[in-house]
């Protein structure tokens, strides 16, 4: 607890004297020490050689006795009695390590490799054989032993040796070093014989599979390779051989040697053990009968993908299809089954069927044909739970119309599709929602079965249960493309009463009439418009309203038009147009326009409408630049504003203010207003500034005369 309390830092506040990291840095350096090298020993004879040994030997026996069990400093004392060709000395200094710490195999590592530099063979074989006497779960120190015999060409001794070593039943590799000793002298029954030793004495998958692995790269033996596979099968517990990596080991092999039906035979004997491809099967009581480990669960699905890749190579069209589609059918049904209204799922699930159909093109039968509409059937038995909210329904009745789509394009069955549309009719509740889509596409479905009656009494029920703007537009597209001008006005008459505010739909009823020659009824369409109360977007309407009278050639009616808008509203917009209408050939001519122009200046400027006067005056001067004179464009540029920069107090919603911000203002030439004042004065003190800088350079100029 106190020594807690003593690290625990108390005052957090930031030290009176800062300190950076690069002054740290910069104090390191310059308080460093220099480093003092060791002085150059230079020996002229034996005696002074003595010496200089005498002193190395006492600096490591100093070592030693300070720390006698750091085996550093007797590996480093070894090597220097060696570097001299002191090999008793060196072998003694090993000894004295080894009393101390006599189970480091390191230390007999190093003891042997002293001798086996300075070859002394069977010195080094001598420690060698002590170390693995002594310590024989090390295996370095047999590998070591093994790798001496061999170098040295002494084959028994080195089998001897090998065998002493599995006598202590070492793993794996111990194993495979002895099976590849007798491969490199050639002795491959041997080699055989000891493999075999190696899988019963662990029988295991891994054994097994290392074991076939080596008969066919190292032995080259298939048979042999194919007896270890087929035994790891039947001899080995059931735990062991019902391993994914068995099976498909053994396939990858069959593959390689070009047996490819003993290959498809293993695969969907793996595919029927191991249920690849499906979901887990469960028991009554929800738990799976048979707990996979994860690690063991991936090798199966890389079983399954290897299955799958081996059919796309090496088998037919049908093979492979059917390989595929189940894995993909056993996904969209865990999907569906965990939540019946994701439709998305179901989505994906009815496209994959169709692909599936098309693929098998001229051999797909009634099964594939009824596996579509039964994932169709199944997916719009879901529905939505909720028969008042709308946004339920959005993603559900693509469903009905996906399966519509499909009976009328690829079943081409017209009165199947017919029933289902109405089929989704029944069941929408039109007195809570409803769909334009679904009306629409069902009266148009109509259309290509030659019924124009039914598409017109759907089309009717649909105004009268939906009633959107999109039912009204597609029902006159369908009755003008037949030419029917009455049904089309009956349809719009009906349009307008129910959406009075509709700007587009006034627009195309008067459009209607214009384009069959009626023209009064046309603008008394458009009269009856612009009557309205309430309009969603009344500036198209009598800009339409306008453009048609133009177009008729009707100039005064324009104009009349264009003043009954500006009784309603002062747009600058609108006195711009109606000011470059006046100087078409329509309008009255160019000094009409110049009057509007100015009266529209004029009103703006009683308004006090900065803005929109600086946007009249652009637009006033590029009519000028284009069908005015010089003269006409210089009052123009005279009557433009000068941008002043000006600050203003910022307040919140509450009145509270928040502190001064700058904007820019505009100054017009002919305004009186209470700043003219200050302008007149900045505009003094310029002309002043002006005026001083005029006098220093004439005084400087002659002074410069002067000299």
């Amino acid at each position: 607890m106190s020594s807690a309390n003593q690290a625990r830092v108390k005052n957090r506040a930031p030290a009176p004297i800062q300190i950076s990291a690069e002054q740290i840095l910069r104090e390191a350096a310059e308080r460093q020490e220099q480093h003092i090298l060791d002085p150059i020993v230079k020996i002229h004879d034996a005696e002074e050689y003595q010496s200089h040994l005498r002193d190395r030997r006492k600096h490591f026996e100093d070592n030693i006795r300070y720390r006698r069990e750091h085996i550093g400093n007797w590996v480093k004392y070894a090597r220097f009695e060696e570097d001299n060709r002191e090999f008793e000395r060196a072998r003694s200094v090993f000894e004295r390590s080894l009393e101390v710490d006599v189970r480091n195999p390191e230390l007999w590592l190093r003891y042997a490799e002293l001798e086996m530099r300075n070859e002394f063979i069977n010195r080094a074989r001598n420690v060698l054989d002590r170390g693995v006497q002594l310590l024989p779960r090390v295996d370095f120190l047999w590998y070591k032993y093994v790798y001496v015999e061999e170098m040295v060409g002494d084959i028994p001794k080195c089998r001897a040796v090998f065998e002493r070593w599995m006598e202590w039943m070492p793993d794996d590799n111990a194993w495979m070093s002895y099976a590849r000793f007798e491969g490199r002298g050639g002795h491959w029954d041997q080699a055989k014989v000891i493999m075999k030793r190696y899988a019963n004495t662990y029988p295991s998958t891994r054994s097994f599979m290392r074991f076939a692995k080596w008969a066919e790269y190292e032995a080259k033996d298939i048979d042999l390779a194919r007896t270890v596979y087929e035994s790891s099968l039947v001899e080995l517990e059931p735990e062991e051989s019902r391993q994914a990596r068995v099976f498909g080991r053994f396939s990858a092999f069959e593959e390689r040697q070009g047996e490819y039906e003993r290959a498809r035979v293993i695969y969907k004997h793996a595919a029927k053990l191991f249920h690849l491809g499906q979901e887990p099967k469960k028991s009554a009581e929800g738990a799976e009968e048979e707990e996979v480990p994860q690690w063991e669960q991936d090798k199966r699905n890389e079983l399954y993908q290897a299955y799958i890749a081996f059919e796309k190579k090496r088998g037919d069209k049908a093979g492979i299809e059917d390989i595929v589609i189940t894995g993909q059918r056993a996904e969209y049904e865990k999907r569906v089954t965990a939540d019946p209204t994701d439709y998305d799922a179901w989505f994906e699930y009815a496209k994959m069927e169709e692909e599936n159909e098309d693929a098998m093109g001229q051999s797909s039968s009634s099964n594939n044909e009824n596996k579509v509409r039964e994932v169709y059937e199944r997916a719009i038995g879901n529905v939505p739970p909720s028969m008042e909210d709308k946004q339920h329904w959005r993603r559900y009745i693509y469903l009905w119309i996906y399966y519509a789509l499909y009976e009328e394009m690829r079943r081409h069955d017209l009165d199947r599709a017919s029933k289902i549309y109405d089929a989704c009719l029944d069941l929408i509740p039109h007195s809570k929602f409803s769909f334009s889509k679904i009306w629409i596409n069902a009266a148009k479905l109509h259309i290509r079965r030659k019924d124009l009656v039914a598409a017109r009494k759907l089309l009717g029920k649909a105004i009268g249960l939906c009633g959107k703007e999109r039912v009204f537009t597609e029902y006159i597209a369908l009755e003008l493309a037949l030419g029917e001008v009455d049904r089309c006005r009956s349809l719009y008459t009906n349009y307008l009463k129910a959406m009075p505010h509709n700007c587009r739909a006034w627009s195309k009823y008067a459009d209607l009439e214009k384009s069959v020659g009626e023209t009064e009824r046309c603008r008394a369409i458009y009269e009856l418009a612009v009557s309205q109360s309430a309009l969603d977007m009344p500036e198209m309407l009598w800009k339409n309203f306008i453009d048609f009278e133009i177009d008729e050639g009707e100039g005064d009616n324009a104009r009349a038009l264009y003043e009954r808008l500006l009784e309603k509203t002062g747009h600058v917009k609108v006195w711009i147009s109606f000011s470059q209408f006046e100087g078409t050939e329509v309008g009255k001519g160019i000094d009409t326009a110049r009057e509007t122009f100015k009266r529209a200046h004029d009103q703006m400027k009683d308004a006090g409408m900065k803005e929109e006067r600086v946007l009249l005056l652009d637009a006033w001067r590029v009519f000028e630049k284009t069908k005015g004179d010089a003269q006409s464009l210089a009052n123009v540029d005279g009557m433009l504003p000068r941008r002043v920069k000006r600050k203003r107090m910022r307040t919140d919603e509450n009145g509270a203010e928040l502190g001064w911000e700058e904007y820019f203002d505009y100054h017009f030439p002919n305004d009186e207003d209470s700043n003219a004042g200050n302008l007149k004065i900045l505009e003094m003190a310029a002309k002043w500034k002006q005026a001083q800088q005029e006098d220093s350079s004439s005084s400087e100029e002659e002074d410069s005369d002067d000299e």
